[in-house]
């Protein structure tokens, strides 16, 4: 009989860009990373691109990549992230891909998404079949071939949404055991009822639709997969794989596949070395011949579905009560707060809904003036989603323009596209997934109905928002301080929204941090600088400028002046106004800078009203990013004033600190808080000095040690870890430098006394790389007698050792 295992991960993160900017903005919940994705990036998808197969010493053996060996699927807002800000992952995994089909006759392992997670059985019937096609193209231009299957989010299912599926020759998905309501052999007249989770996950069945169409469903193993997610199954590799091996039964006598299907992000970020244990149960299923891996494409093409299925409509994995988490208060939440309710869900779906249904059809009367068909529009609209270059933009409105468009008329029409793809992301199935309202999550799809909305003012000017805020006043915060989605709204998504000119203060007050090109890329925005005049006066500056800006997603364009004034610390104010004629600008110019220059900044202040007007922006209204460095150089000079007085403190103390220590008597607040500011900011410098120092180091954790100081362990380890990739990044780079060999190996041997743990991966795959592309000709070279070969192999291999990376004989 033969057997077959097959392992999907769904890889998913909510998009979580500020619409405005088209970029993920810094969140500090996710430090000492710079948002969420990056975090789980590197706890996840980055260590399954190169995880450890290890010896029975803890030692590296082998770097794999599981996605080459798993099914999965990923998120194409995730996607379109990897593909900017972790390339060296996002190539991984498409070359998982292609490794696949040559592993499984031609199937490749990647599943399509339908696009933003949107909950299916409670979209409607556009928005089902803008998210299929949107999907699949996405999938087209990343991966080079047609999907197979599809992943529908949370395996929320409704047969309108299989009949997409099926018409746009998908052939197969995968759903929960517990959504199979009953089946029969094909030909059969007689069901077997399988609900309740009953029904047999080791082959494929088939589904009739009422269309005639034909469509493969899978059904995971539950009670493994549950395992995996939430009963320790990835404690420990070889349990993991005897698990999966235990599925089988010696009662059937067709081919069985035993599969699961959990969330991706398992394999590391929910269970930490999770994807060790994914790597390791794979090659003891392989190396031991106990199953032959497979993919469901490759499954499905050997042994089609014998048997036919009808399923439950309108349920998922993760609600017990079908899809009523998205829209009730069900009782699903996470648990961490029993006495929270979630009925704030109903009303914000009901507030979603109505923003979406009240545009449609203004929608699609106004965009019938520009193009032939408004759906299909929105339908082929991902190509320019996925392209945003003039040329692609072009192409696209040959392909649907009813006459060439002037600029005005392009810009209006990627207005109302922008708006529909704004009102399908503002349903990503998150907003509703967790316990309150006011979470990150919601907060995002409110940031998402924001956009809609704005966008609608700006090209409907009498469409009233006020019956949208009226719906969301009625979902109740379980936070008192939070009250009602419309205060939500107000306080967090109202002041977000960006217009150009927001964007210009942006450009007028960072410029006086940081130099601009003539041509520069603020965010999703071109910046061209006509004009530019600055000038100083003692720690006060003042900027003046002419600068056009455009939107690459809009193709909104406008030319503005703003003037700028910083007298010191946080203190900055910013006007702005669109362009005057520039011989009006220029007197401006000279007006201002005679006053400034004669010191007059109360004066300079009043001109900057006087020729700038309302509103004048301030520091709080930069972007968060550009906030953040800005607020690190105002405070830098301060910060050092204030080490240098904590410094002073401890210096003078020091004796005392070591005599308070040898009678195990703790220090005093004021004389702790100086010791632990001195030594943590003594170190993290030690960490990024050109050259490590060990006498000095070791020197600062022993005082660190008497002083009873807690060290600041997530800042230092990044900085040392950072030191560490550096050094072995340039070692990859030309591994032939003895110096860097010495540095790494100095660098290491100090990391032995830390009293805190490093992470090595990355360092780790980097020498992985050297020790298998360098070391065997170097180790020839040694055999032969070459005295440098020789120094540099006992060295490298020191270093391995200290890497816990085998090194073969």
């Amino acid at each position: 009989m033969e057997r077959y295992i097959c392992i999907h991960g769904h890889f998913y993160q909510p998009p979580r860009e500020n619409p405005w900017l088209e970029a993920i903005e810094l969140q500090d919940s996710a430090h000492p990373y710079h948002d969420w994705n990056e975090k789980i990036t590197a706890e996840c998808y980055a260590p399954n691109a190169t995880s450890r197969i290890l010896d029975d010493r803890n030692r590296i053996v082998h770097l794999v990549n599981n996605y080459q060996k798993i099914s999965f699927d990923f998120g194409p807002t995730l996607l379109s992230w990897l593909e900017n800000h972790a390339p060296e992952v996002y190539a991984a995994i498409l070359q998982a891909d292609q490794e696949s089909q040559l592993a499984f006759a031609g199937h490749g392992s990647a599943l399509a998404q339908a696009y933003n997670h949107m909950i299916m059985p409670l979209a409607n019937s556009r928005d089902k079949y803008t998210q299929v096609v949107w999907g699949i193209r996405d999938f087209e231009q990343r991966f080079g071939r047609r999907p197979e299957g599809m992943w529908l989010p949370e395996t929320a299912v409704d047969l309108e949404s299989l009949e997409i599926l099926a018409a746009h020759d998908i052939h197969f998905t995968i759903l929960a055991p517990r959504q199979a309501h009953r089946i029969r052999p094909l030909g059969s007249k007689e069901w077997l009822d399988v609900s309740g989770g009953k029904i047999d996950p080791s082959r494929a069945y088939t589904l009739k639709l009422p269309s005639g169409k034909n469509l493969a469903l899978f059904f995971y193993n539950g009670p493994i997969a549950r395992a995996v997610a939430f009963e320790g199954l990835l404690n420990r590799g070889e349990t993991f794989a005897q698990r999966l091996v235990g599925g089988f039964t010696a009662k059937q006598d067709y081919p069985q596949m035993v599969h699961i299907a959990t969330d991706g992000e398992t394999y590391g970020h929910h269970h930490p070395f999770g994807d060790m244990a994914l790597a390791y149960a794979v090659h003891y299923i392989e190396s031991n011949s106990l199953a032959r891996l497979t993919n469901y494409g490759e499954y499905l093409e050997r042994h089609p579905p014998r048997h036919e299925v009808e399923i439950f409509e309108n349920t998922s994995w993760s609600c017990i009560h079908g899809v009523e988490r998205w829209r009730s208060d069900c009782g699903c939440h996470l648990g961490a707060h029993p006495d929270w309710n979630q009925t704030w869900r109903a009303p914000l779906r009901q507030a979603m809904d109505w923003l979406r249904d009240n545009l449609a059809p203004v929608y699609e009367d106004y965009c019938s003036n520009f193009v032939y068909d408004p759906w299909k529009a929105r339908n082929d609209y991902i190509q320019v989603v996925l392209d945003r270059s003039d040329a692609s933009l072009e192409r696209f409105l040959q392909q649907q323009a009813r006459n060439e468009l002037n600029s005005d008329n392009t810009v209006t029409l990627c207005k109302l596209l922008e708006l529909q793809r704004y009102a399908m992301l503002m349903y990503t199935s998150c907003g509703w997934y967790f316990d309150e309202l006011s979470g990150i999550e919601t907060i995002q799809i409110l940031q998402y109905a924001g956009r809609v909305l704005q966008l609608a003012k700006e090209l409907f000017p009498r469409f009233d928002e006020s019956p949208f805020l009226a719906i969301l006043e009625q979902a109740e915060s379980n936070k008192s301080t939070e009250g009602n989605g419309r205060h939500i709204y107000e306080q967090n998504v109202a002041p977000a929204v960006l217009d150009l000119e927001r964007v210009a203060a942006h450009y007028g007050m960072s410029s006086l941090f940081q130099a601009y090109e003539q041509e520069a890329r603020i965010y999703c925005f071109q910046a061209r600088q006509e004009d530019y005049r600055t000038a100083e006066a003692g720690r006060a500056k003042v900027a003046l400028g002419r600068i056009t800006l455009s939107s690459t997603i809009t193709r909104e364009s406008n030319c503005f002046c703003f003037g700028v004034f910083h007298w010191g610390d946080h203190n900055l104010l910013c006007g702005v106004r669109q362009c005057q004629p520039p011989e009006i600008f220029a007197g401006s110019v000279e007006e201002l800078m005679k006053v400034f220059s004669s010191a007059d900044f109360p004066g300079t202040i009043q001109l900057l009203e006087s020729h700038f007007g309302q509103p004048m922006y301030t520091l709080k209204d930069l972007f968060r990013d550009e906030q953040r460095k800005i607020l690190d150089t105002v405070l830098a000079a301060t910060l050092v004033d204030v080490e240098a007085m904590y410094r002073q403190v401890y210096e003078y103390n020091a004796p005392l600190f070591r005599f308070l220590h040898d009678l195990g008597s703790p220090l005093p607040l004021p004389l702790s808080v100086a010791a632990e500011v001195v030594l943590n900011l003594s170190l993290q410098q030690a960490f990024q000095e050109e050259q490590l120092e060990a006498i000095h180091i070791e020197k600062l954790l022993k005082e660190a040690y008497m002083s009873g100081v807690s060290l600041n362990t997530t800042v230092l380890e990044l900085t040392f870890r950072k030191k560490l990739e550096h050094l072995a990044k340039e070692l990859l780079t030309d591994s032939s430098q003895e110096e860097l060999l010495h540095a790494l190996d100095s660098a290491l041997h100090i990391m032995e006394s830390l009293p805190f743990a490093v992470n090595l991966r990355q360092v780790q795959n980097y020498c992985y790389h050297i020790l298998h592309r360098d070391y065997p000709a170097l180790q020839h070279r040694a055999a032969q007698g070459d005295a440098d070969a020789a120094r540099w192999v006992q060295q490298f291999a020191s270093i391995c050792d200290r890497l816990s990376i085998l090194v073969p004989e």
